[in-house]
């Protein structure tokens, strides 16, 4: 693979991987920015495999494929569920809907503009320090990181806050790709392993809260508890 054409095609996977992540701000349907995180995680996975692909690392491109079929199918098949149990219930089916984040859309957009300008200016003394495609992308993995941290406490419904927590998950991945062109295969499987543990106790959780209180908003069991 030509120098040039590495370095479009890993500007092209990590623009995706950004877009995404704003998407999922801009998006209301829950069952939308699953599908959106989906294909952030083919994104996540494009990126590992190129820069295995490039250094000619197949342990990486194989971290990249596992990662994708992670990232991009079994998460989003979990939460998928998740939003067909919730759909099934007509007593809860409006929480398939994020229609109240304590944000409104236009303020998150530009929250999310600050938050990618704050990671550029953060990550500019690292890409200086080795100027490769590699780490001139390392922003794009850190914005990724303060709009998933913004996602995760700006959303009122629990699935909704999955969500975010799994785009902070998906740009702190992000960075050790860029930042150390890719991390052992066992870590990354630890990881992984690690985060589909967490989003099944999520759901089980989620689960069995909706059940004892009819809701998942956290506005609502926030009023129970006071």
């Amino acid at each position: 693979m030509s120098g040039g054409l590495y370095t479009q095609l890993l500007d092209l996977a990590c623009g995706a991987f950004l877009l995404a992540a704003v998407i999922v701000l801009w998006m209301s349907e829950l069952t939308m920015i699953v599908r959106v995180f989906a294909l952030q995680g083919v994104a996540l996975a494009a990126i590992a495999v190129l820069l295995g692909a490039h250094e000619e690392r197949w342990d990486l491109v194989g971290v990249g494929v596992g990662v994708g079929l992670l990232r991009a199918g079994v998460l989003p098949y979990l939460m998928r569920r998740a939003l067909a149990a919730l759909a099934d219930d007509r007593a809860h089916s409006e929480e398939a809907r994020e229609t109240q984040p304590l944000v409104n859309v236009a303020a998150s957009l530009l929250t999310a503009a600050l938050l990618t300008l704050l990671a550029y200016a953060v990550a500019r003394p690292l890409t200086e320090l080795h100027p490769t495609p590699a780490t001139r992308a390392l922003p794009v993995g850190l914005a990724v990181v303060l709009i998933g941290f913004f996602v995760l406490v700006t959303r009122r419904r629990a699935l909704a806050q999955v969500v975010g927590f799994l785009l902070l998950d998906n740009g702190i991945t992000a960075t050790a790709f860029l930042a150390t062109s890719g991390v052992p295969l066992i870590v990354e499987l630890g990881v992984s392993f690690d985060v589909l543990l967490a989003v099944l106790v999520l759901q089980i959780l989620t689960t069995r809260v909706r059940e004892a209180f009819g809701t998942t908003d956290i506005d609502d069991l926030r009023e129970l508890h006071d």
